[in-house]
């Protein structure tokens, strides 16, 4: 099993508690999550293309190699820091365009500010992978996108079941192990996102 995965064994994921003290006891380093993230999203037998709508390979190293450094230096750091996060693509982040699973919005220009979520993330020291895959536009909680793929439930890729949730690049990010956490949106208007 990878770093992301339990120290207790098995299939279990590793929380971000656990993932936040094994870094900050120097057991682990954030370079060793951010390859471990990339090396599952790049798996040619794994969901990253339908997962992903964008992956941030160069920043997420350059940024994890930061806070390594800074941990070695003895910096005192938040929780968070060299933690590898995915970002369900309707937050806006600088220099992305937010597509919200859609192609209606492709060419549209990239963000030039952060989403208050973004800039907590990264003022905190999170390490941004990528931007995750959704129902275009939020408006279904099925999972499905004609338009990027739909990423296949953790729980049954055998037959193909749908992850289900708006989030569905989110919740299978976190599950095939390509992130420790996700943001994902929950809003009142539409359906509710939801782990497969």
């Amino acid at each position: 099993m990878g770093l992301l995965h339990s120290v207790q064994g098995g299939n279990t994921l590793a929380t971000i508690v656990e993932l936040s003290q094994l870094l900050a006891n120097r057991q682990i380093t954030s370079r060793q999550l951010v390859e471990q993230a990339l090396a599952a999203i790049k798996d040619p037998y794994g969901e990253g293309p339908r997962t992903f709508l964008s992956v941030h390979e160069s920043e997420a190293l350059a940024a994890a190699d930061r806070v390594d450094a800074q941990r070695r230096d003895g910096a005192s750091l938040h929780a968070l820091a060299g933690i590898p996060i995915s970002i369900k693509d309707l937050f806006d982040e600088v220099g992305f365009t937010t597509l919200g699973g859609s192609r209606v919005l492709v060419g549209t220009p990239a963000a030039t500010r952060n989403s208050t979520v973004v800039e907590r993330l990264r003022k905190a020291g999170a390490v941004i992978i990528g931007r995750t895959n959704l129902v275009e536009f939020a408006y279904s909680g099925l999972g499905l996108n004609p338009h990027y793929g739909t990423p296949k439930n953790a729980f049954d890729r055998t037959t193909g079941r749908i992850p289900g949730g708006s989030s569905s690049g989110a919740a299978i990010s976190v599950t095939d192990g390509m992130a420790a956490g996700a943001i994902v949106a929950i809003l009142p208007d539409r359906s509710a996102s939801r782990q497969p």
